[in-house]
């Protein structure tokens, strides 16, 4: 009785421990989840609402690969994140037939960005000077206030760093693994409309001048992107995606940040 007590205990202790390590490594992940998304500072405020020009959403869900797709990606030894290759694929219909014994097909589907990983997803809060709220107030007694009001429209214009083949596919893949990583709303073209305008107030002191400065955000993602040249085999019964040629190149990008403002104030006794 004493000997099964002991394996009943001991089996006891094994699962208690298993269950705080499995609670533990989900505590972790969770962690390294949260680290992902992007800390904005104060001095930063979004004009989502307040904007004049309301610019498009960015929604670029993640196109889910059809049952075939999925096992055409899986045959792959390099991987397929290419969302407009995953949609040519989804549109392809390949039909299986008994008397296939014997048969073998090649069909190139051309040189394509495969995939892209990120390094590096960073950002700069001045990444563009778009508006200057100014008031002299030498001439007073007691503070003045002054807010944010944009004087004239602005396009913000984000883009690649340096010349890379299929560029547009390239930019659709950065910007999905930008958005996940940094948790914020990103465009490569985004615009702000004139007399956008925020209520928080700046006091200028008297005997002062005072600039309120606002920057447009972006983020400066940094990676490598994949090229390969894509082959449909059919084989039989058998049906398989073969690379060729693989390379990989660095790729840089700056990306703004949808519907946001970085604020700067400044009160000085002289003219800036």
């Amino acid at each position: 009785m004493k000997k099964y007590m002991s394996i009943f205990i001991m089996g006891l202790i094994f699962m208690l421990t298993f269950q705080s390590e499995a609670s533990a490594l989900m505590d972790e992940k969770k962690v390294n989840q949260a680290q992902k998304i992007i800390a904005v500072p104060n001095s930063v405020l979004t004009i989502t609402k307040e904007n004049t020009y309301p610019n498009p959403a960015q929604d670029l869900p993640k196109l889910q690969p059809s049952e075939l797709t999925q096992s055409l990606i899986e045959t792959s030894k390099v991987k397929i994140e290419n969302p407009d290759l995953i949609r040519m694929l989804n549109e392809t219909t390949v039909n299986s037939t008994p008397f296939a014994i014997g048969y073998r097909a090649i069909i190139y589907l051309g040189q394509w960005p495969l995939n892209y990983e990120s390094s590096e997803t960073s950002p700069n809060w001045e990444y563009q000077k778009i508006n200057t709220n100014y008031f002299d107030n030498r001439g007073g007694n007691a503070p003045y206030q002054i807010h944010y009001v944009q004087e004239a429209q602005k396009m913000i214009r984000g883009g690649l760093t340096a010349k890379v083949p299929n560029t547009e596919d390239v930019k659709k893949m950065m910007l999905l693994k930008a958005m996940d990583k940094s948790g914020l709303p990103l465009s490569f073209d985004t615009i702000i409309g004139a007399g956008t305008k925020k209520d928080h107030k700046y006091n200028i002191p008297p005997k002062r001048l005072g600039y309120l400065y606002g920057y447009a955000p972006a983020i400066n993602e940094k990676g490598k992107v994949t090229y390969g040249e894509v082959y449909l085999m059919l084989k039989g019964n058998k049906k398989m995606i073969i690379i060729k040629n693989v390379t990989s190149q660095g790729v840089g990008a700056w990306i703004p940040i949808q519907d946001h403002v970085s604020f700067g104030f400044f009160a000085s006794e002289r003219p800036r």
